[in-house]
């Protein structure tokens, strides 16, 4: 768990954010993304909320649609 802690409390830089955005592109678990940008999941999540960055993963149906 202090993997998730060694930024704790330290504001976010622009390469940090740059990062987080290309996680999410990339369809990157939280969790991992956590931790390798050294954040709590909570935190990964909430900085992702007020960038407007999406976690969602693009490659799932919308409202669990199987092509049948």
């Amino acid at each position: 768990m202090s993997d998730y802690l060694r930024n704790a409390n330290r504001p976010w830089s622009p390469t940090e954010d740059l990062e987080l955005r290309r996680f999410a592109a990339g369809n990157t678990p939280t969790r991992v993304i956590g931790f390798k940008l050294g954040r709590s999941p909570a935190a990964v999540q909430g900085r992702a909320g007020q960038l407007g960055v999406s976690l969602r993963p693009t490659n799932q149906s919308p409202y669990n649609r199987r092509l049948a």
